[in-house]
């Protein structure tokens, strides 16, 4: 009989943790017993909660008016505005499968109430309805990432199968230093076996098809540890190159969507009219190219000679293909 209740108590409030509203009436219906047996479960619960604040936080078992229900109630639990946020952040990553968006999100509306389990399902349901994720050629992008992270906290060496851009598979040993996530795929940083110049390479995580540990580990100087906020600051498109400054006059609507894009990015003069002109240290790879071509002729590069030459090379040969 003992073991019967300790059970029923701890299903309770494993279904109070899942974001259940849990109702003394339907619970005793549920059950079999009277709703005065059921409100010594609750209070059971109430002193565990209580006597164990230490270890669970601010987390209480609140009755709700509204729901007739008890609810319950943690300062470190995700707020539904928060989980609305994240799968709203996830769903449009496109950086995942379906199967693996439906789980994640399944997971998440565990942590929810059921009223609001609703809600959020009416809300994302059209889009996850037309979800297309980005195509991949591994198995499982999330286990691919997995993978690579433990390597790296580990100091494992691997060895890639890879298709590059131009669907050419290749075999690639290297030493796998960071992971980042830009525009739809995750992105591993790594530097080739043999590369004593420790030049990192990028190599996008849906592209590789396999990846094998090798019995080796790595140790790397201090002086090649990688900066991952560095990159992330002054890298477009997640294209290698150089650190350089730039200037340049921007005319467009949206100044502020400038300085989001290019974090390190600041006004250094407005002209009379409404022209700003703006500075940023970015890598001079392809990445930056093709984001000041986005702009259009809202954006006029003055310095430096070397990339203004390489606009007009790409212009030209833009405007070649529509004579």
């Amino acid at each position: 009989m003992k073991d019967n209740r300790e059970k029923r108590i701890l299903t309770i409030f494993f279904r109070a943790l899942h974001g259940e509203s849990l109702s003394v009436k339907q619970l005793a219906l549920e059950f079999g017993l009277s709703t005065k047996s059921i409100s010594r479960d609750i209070n059971v619960i109430h002193a565990f909660l209580f006597e164990n604040r230490e270890l669970l936080g601010n987390t209480e078992l609140i009755y709700s008016h509204k729901e007739k229900a008890y609810v319950l109630k943690n300062d470190e639990f995700l707020k539904n505005s928060e989980l609305f946020a994240l799968v709203k952040i996830i769903i449009g990553s496109r950086s995942l499968n379906k199967e693996d968006i439906l789980n994640i999100i399944r997971k998440i509306k565990r942590v929810t109430t059921v009223s609001d389990r609703k809600k959020l399902e009416k809300l994302i349901r059209k889009e996850i309805y037309h979800y297309h994720e980005v195509k991949s050629d591994c198995r499982s992008v999330i286990d691919n990432v997995w993978e690579i992270a433990q390597a790296i906290e580990n100091c494992q060496v691997l060895t890639i199968t890879y298709y590059k851009m131009n669907r050419q598979e290749v075999k690639y040993k290297i030493k796998p230093v960071s992971i980042m996530f830009s525009e739809y795929y995750f992105y591993m940083i790594a530097y080739k076996y043999e590369d004593l110049n420790f030049r990192p390479v990028y190599f996008r995580i849906d592209r590789i098809s396999s990846i094998t540990e090798n019995h080796e580990k790595f140790s790397l100087a201090r002086e090649h540890s990688f900066d991952e906020g560095d990159l992330r600051e002054k890298n477009q498109f997640m294209f290698p190159g150089e650190n350089i400054r730039i200037c340049f006059e921007f005319s467009g609507l949206s100044l502020q969507a400038i300085l989001d894009r290019l974090p390190t990015a600041r006004v250094v003069e407005k002209k009379e009219n409404g022209v700003s002109v703006v500075e940023a240290e970015v890598n001079n790879g392809r990445g930056i190219l093709m984001y000041l071509l986005s702009q259009g002729a809202w954006v006029k590069v003055i310095s430096p000679d070397s990339l203004i030459e390489d606009l007009k090379k790409e212009l030209e040969k833009m405007n070649a293909l529509y004579k």
